[in-house]
């Protein structure tokens, strides 16, 4: 059975001043799916990322989300629509502990007034209460109970990555954006988060786009693989098909089976 697109990314273009970051880039991700956008350093790729969730606004082409046009979208309304982000450099709280940092991800998700706040009586506190339980969820989900107290700007590179998943799922997302999310682990720190990615896209239904250059890990995980060279789309299609693709090979893979 065919799945529904969530996100269609129709010639898009993106320049700044004469540099053209992007280059009428068009494909589309299916619900409940792994999208992998590889590509050599400057091949457009986090740009890409900042147009789909509002960062950047195109001068030409169009993001549909899921079948609506976006118009004037900025990063909070993407949030609210359902699009979390993660990215290349982490940011979050270091200060703050790993569960605060968490809950600072269910701000959308807050109802209860300035005042109710202040007073933590009523209907803040039952709704304090609801999300403490869905963050809770997620630090059992990605195993970090044994830090859930500690300071994010003690933990070491790995954890912090994912705490910083943690929070982009605590807004409950329909399709979250990650930006190289294991830059700097060694290979068991890989493994574990290609387990969670795997994880949060079947038992949670997320679809997933991901920027990664670690081949065997976009391999392993990904459904379909969209490649970018200087901002134009050179490739597209299964694993199996992009390390097949002649072109792809020659501007980045480099070798072929």
């Amino acid at each position: 059975m065919t799945k529904k697109s969530i996100l269609q990314v129709n010639e898009v273009s993106l320049s700044f001043g004469g540099v053209k970051a992007l280059k009428n880039v068009s494909f589309n991700s299916e619900e409940k799916s792994i999208l992998a956008i590889i590509g050599p350093n400057g091949a457009g790729k986090s740009s890409l990322l900042n147009v789909i969730n509002g960062v950047y606004k195109p001068q030409q082409g169009e993001i549909i989300f899921k079948n609506t046009v976006w118009k004037n979208v900025i990063p909070f309304q993407a949030a609210q629509s359902g699009i979390s982000r993660t990215f290349q450099n982490i940011a979050l709280f270091k200060g703050m502990s790993v569960l605060e940092n968490i809950l600072t991800g269910r701000s959308l998700k807050m109802r209860a007034g300035l005042l109710s706040q202040g007073f933590y009586f009523g209907a803040c506190s039952r709704e304090e209460i609801e999300h403490r339980e869905v963050v809770e969820q997620i630090i059992d989900f990605l195993q970090i109970q044994h830090i859930r107290k500690t300071p994010v700007g003690r933990l070491p590179y790995g954890l912090q990555k994912r705490v910083e998943l943690a929070r982009a799922l605590a807004a409950e997302p329909e399709l979250l954006l990650l930006d190289e999310p294991m830059a700097g682990m060694n290979v068991e720190e890989k493994e574990d988060m290609s387990r969670f990615i795997l994880d949060v896209n079947e038992e949670y239904g997320t679809s997933v786009v991901l920027i990664e250059h670690d081949m065997g890990v976009v391999m392993d995980i990904s459904d379909k693989i969209v490649v970018l060279d200087y901002g134009q789309k050179i490739g597209e299609g299964t694993p199996n098909e992009i390390k097949n693709n002649q072109r792809v090979i020659d501007a980045y893979l480099g070798v072929s089976d």
